[in-house]
């Protein structure tokens, strides 16, 4: 991934409500959610959490299956992985302190 690519996928993602399908996806897994549910989730209209899923979509951030009449949606965890890769590049310049930084925030959150 490439610096202009990585800005645009920042771009997608800097709206709140995005940001909340995001996590709702990823805490769902490779199973998805379907489209009312994120509405649900995120607090937002199901036209309002459609509008969100589009550019996730059209972004390559989530995908999508039809299972019956309902839509499901994924998150491509390739796709995050590859910001998230992009951003962790060359972590910390193999400084000890950065990385005992890192490791403790992501711990916290555990």
């Amino acid at each position: 991934m490439n610096e202009t690519e990585a800005a645009l996928l920042f771009a997608v993602l800097s709206n709140a409500d995005r940001l909340k399908v995001i996590r709702a996806l990823v805490e769902a897994g490779p199973e998805g959610l379907k489209a009312g549910d994120i509405a649900v989730k995120i607090n937002a209209s199901p036209s309002r959490a459609s509008f969100h899923l589009t550019a996730l979509a059209q972004s390559g951030f989530v995908g999508s299956k039809r299972k019956s009449r309902s839509i499901f949606y994924q998150i491509n965890f390739n796709r995050l992985g590859a910001l998230v890769s992009f951003l962790m590049e060359d972590c910390c310049k193999g400084s000890r302190e950065l990385r005992d930084c890192c490791n403790m925030q992501a711990s916290d959150r555990n």
